[in-house]
């Protein structure tokens, strides 16, 4: 067995199988910075993969075993296939290959501070928040991110600073690979219970990654599951934040600006620190806000500036995110894709000043439909108008005999169709100015409001 560690001191060349994939390009960047010679091979043709070719990392369409060349290390996306040609070449040649998390582990290791954001929903939000306080504030961090963050363009950079902001994710027990110097704990919520059977286990998976936190834990405080697992994650400093005043961070005088974007007061140690003016919808993330405040706090940050900074956030990609406007009709994209998620964005959208909120919902994973079948339904209803796609199975096999027709039986005046194009054209029809069309899950769902937008554009 390798020790990707050691060998990260030794070798110069390494293969990137997938690297165009939004949490390899990143990775591949902070080597790159770092003097490593990289090589990559991607199928599809994307935006990260001219990203970086513009840095002189040679890139080939398609895989193929002699991609490997003189590879030292290869590194591999969990999506691989076993039977990948450029992966079985580089086993039967004996060169050390990893999966990406055992790479992005080794990585917060040549950090010598390292904030992982987790919890089950909001990573994306709160390390990109994070990510923009800093770097407003002059702090050069590097960051890994599971989204696009405008400011950047880009889900991940490299930066000056000894510092690593990045989002941890707990599918598969992956984070454990990390080693963070804070972990930043949003919340636990019922998610990826195939793998995790029991929310027992799931908490036990989040206090694990807290006790990897050499020096503190940042987590909310209001969470009855997280505060479960930080009294198992040993002895460090923890911070809390969250809408209750017994938290270290917590808002006072919350008001909402066009009936959904927050405006508070941040008290910290029952000192008013100043007032946030959200530019990003919901209740929620009054919440992610606090976070990513507390955690700029513990990086140093001014925190008058920070909380400047967080008010000039307008979301990072996909996390309702605005597609644009045709004849007075808003078609929008956001990631939700658990029921706890659903809520709070539709209930965001739904004090927004709009006619018709059309969620046009793309379930994702057998497993999770049929386990949260009825928390769907029901949180679904908070739209005026839903329309539902087939279930995206992604990496499993339909042996929970659930279907798309199943869930669409239980809400009301909800309509499913089979098609991309259909749906496109249902909405095209359908839709009246003033209305919104959000579509929504963490699959391919976002091609239904680039279809929507076509038809509108070729009017």
């Amino acid at each position: 067995m390798f020790d990707i560690d050691k060998l990260l001191e030794t070798v110069k060349r390494i293969h990137f199988i997938g690297i165009g994939g939004a949490g390899m390009c990143p990775l591949a960047e902070i080597l790159h910075s770092k003097g490593y010679q990289l090589s990559g091979s991607d199928n599809n043709e994307t935006d990260t993969l001219q990203r970086i070719r513009n840095l002189g990392i040679p890139v080939v369409l398609g895989q193929k075993a002699e991609n490997i060349g003189d590879a030292e290390m290869v590194v591999f996306t969990a999506a691989l296939l076993p039977d990948n040609p450029e992966l079985v070449a580089a086993r039967q040649m004996g060169v050390p290959t990893f999966e990406r998390s055992k790479l992005f582990g080794a990585v917060t290791r040549k950090f010598g501070s390292c904030v992982g954001v987790c919890g089950t929903h909001g990573k994306t939000t709160a390390t990109s928040m994070l990510t923009q306080i800093l770097l407003k504030c002059d702090i050069d961090t590097s960051a890994v991110i599971g989204g696009k963050l405008p400011l950047i363009n880009a889900n991940g950079r490299v930066g000056t600073e000894d510092l690593l902001v990045c989002e941890a994710c707990e599918f598969a027990n992956t984070f454990l690979d990390l080693s963070p110097s804070c972990a930043l704990l949003l919340n636990i919520d019922a998610d990826h219970l195939e793998f995790f059977k029991t929310m027992d286990n799931l908490i036990a998976a989040f206090s694990e990654f807290c006790s990897l936190a050499r020096d503190c834990v940042i987590y909310n405080g209001d969470d009855e599951k997280s505060i479960k697992a930080v009294k198992m994650a040993g002895e460090k400093k923890y911070i809390t934040f969250g809408l209750s005043h017994e938290n270290d961070w917590y808002p006072e005088n919350i008001s909402y600006n066009r009936g959904a974007f927050p405006q508070f007061d941040v008290i910290h140690n029952y000192e008013n620190l100043g007032r946030v003016n959200l530019n990003v919808p919901g209740e929620h993330n009054i919440i992610n806000a606090l976070a990513a405040l507390a955690a700029a706090d513990y990086c140093g940050a001014d925190i008058k500036r920070a909380i400047e900074a967080v008010g000039t956030f307008g979301g990072a990609g996909r996390r309702f995110e605005i597609l644009g406007e045709y004849n007075g009709i808003t078609i929008a994209d956001d990631y939700a894709h658990h029921p706890a998620e659903l809520k709070v964005t539709l209930e965001a959208a739904m004090k927004m000043e709009y006619g018709n909120v059309w969620a046009v919902f793309q379930p994702f994973t057998f497993s999770r439909t049929y386990m949260l079948l009825d928390d769907f339904a029901e949180v679904l209803q908070i739209a005026d108008k839903v329309v539902l796609t087939e279930i995206m199975g992604s990496r499993e096999v339909n042996t929970y005999d659930i279907h798309t027709e199943q869930l669409a039986e239980k809400i009301p005046g909800s309509v499913w169709f089979n098609s991309f194009d259909t749906i496109a054209q249902y909405l095209y029809e359908n839709v009246k100015p003033h209305d919104l069309v959000i579509t929504l899950g963490c699959g391919d769902v976002y091609k239904i409001a680039k279809k929507l937008k076509a038809l509108y554009e070729n009017e």
